[in-house]
């Protein structure tokens, strides 16, 4: 069963690694228009999660609570994001994780797969905005760094299932994209799935192929019209004297406060601005956006963003997948998406652990 499906990314890895998406839920017409285009033979369940009643689920899929093979998804991350305001559990979308662990919870598979961003690990329970701590504030339990991820694991725990976690970075499985993320492999009866070995690195020291690049994500593509999102003249203008590789620090010194406008005098390392992507370099993490000003992904020769299938590329769709709803969109849906080489290998693991499993039942 897949949740917060989105785009399908995840659940075209797991397919890929043997398993059969029985039922997926997601609550975005346009993804649910790309899935059911794509997987027309998909049972996909357009609704809210917080409002369907897992019970009637599990009658309507003629299911038995401990059936199921595996429960897969990645709630939404905003909540957690170090790049928006951490609201954590005191925002819908962080209680939708908490959702997700009750529909575990009630299903029983025998494995899940839970998905996040890397700032789960930091994010407490409770966020205080620092506009409102006093010189005097002391922060409680549920606001000390990392709380979140300690209140999700102890519900895990108390459900009965031990898990395995740990931040990856898909580059080092041969995804062409250094996309972090946290990453929970929970197990009901014991064979934890382990997480795989790399099987790329930056190192070559480490004897494994060197990670995959831009180039490799789009080499052989051929768009006669790409789809994308355009600049403004106003910061083309910028671009076009960045070279592949660069940004807003590649500018004339003189140009940079001009560019940057009140960003040049804030803090953070503003990578993003007016970033010119590398052709011999894994692809930055795709956003839902690549046109931002913060997160730009502008193609190594022209001037323009990457385009809407060479978005698709690094996060390892085929070609032949179909994104339904606008260009806006379609980026936010492979943004959002789990890169499909990262399901592979999880799927993977998963699958060795329950092989494992039958063959210590058949001894």
């Amino acid at each position: 069963m897949s949740f917060f499906s989105g785009a399908f990314g995840l659940d075209l890895g797991l397919e890929e690694a043997g398993f059969e998406v029985i039922w997926a839920n997601e609550i975005e017409k346009d993804f649910v228009d790309t899935i059911r285009r794509n997987r027309p033979n998909v049972n996909v369940c357009e609704a809210d999660l917080t409002k369907l009643d897992p019970y009637e689920v599990m009658n309507d899929l003629r299911l038995q609570a401990g059936e199921l093979a595996l429960m897969a998804g990645g709630p939404p991350c905003q909540s957690f994001s170090t790049a928006g305001r951490r609201l954590s559990m005191g925002d819908a979308r962080g209680n939708l994780m908490l959702h997700y662990i009750r529909w575990i919870n009630i299903f029983r598979p025998q494995c899940f797969i839970l998905e996040n961003v890397m700032g789960l690990m930091s994010a407490p329970i409770k966020h205080t905005p620092h506009a409102q701590r006093g010189e005097d504030w002391v922060p409680t339990e549920e606001e000390l760094p990392g709380s979140a991820l300690r209140y999700v694991l102890s519900e895990i725990d108390r459900s009965g299932y031990k898990v395995n976690y740990r931040l990856v970075n898909t580059a080092n499985y041969g995804v062409p994209q250094t996309r972090r993320r946290l990453v929970i492999l929970g197990s009901r009866d014991g064979d934890l799935p382990d997480f795989p070995p790399s099987t790329h690195s930056s190192d070559p020291a480490d004897g494994l192929p060197a990670w995959r690049t831009l180039r490799d994500a789009l080499s052989g593509l051929r768009e006669g019209y790409p789809e994308y999102s355009g600049y403004s003249e106003t910061r083309a203008k910028y671009l076009r004297q960045v070279p592949a590789g660069g940004n807003w620090r590649s500018l004339p010194k003189e140009l940079q406060p001009e560019a940057m406008g009140g960003a040049f005098n804030s803090g953070g390392g503003k990578m993003g601005f007016y970033r010119r992507l590398s052709w011999d370099k894994p692809s930055p993490t795709v956003t839902t956006a690549p046109h931002q000003k913060a997160t730009d992904m502008c193609h190594p020769e022209q001037d323009r963003p990457l385009s809407v299938r060479e978005y698709a590329r690094i996060q390892q769709f085929p070609d032949s997948w179909v994104f339904c709803g606008g260009t806006s969109q379609k980026y936010k849906q492979i943004g959002n998406a789990v890169p499909v080489g990262l399901g592979r290998v999880l799927g993977i693991a998963v699958q060795n652990a329950l092989a494992e499993r039958t063959t210590l039942v058949k001894a």
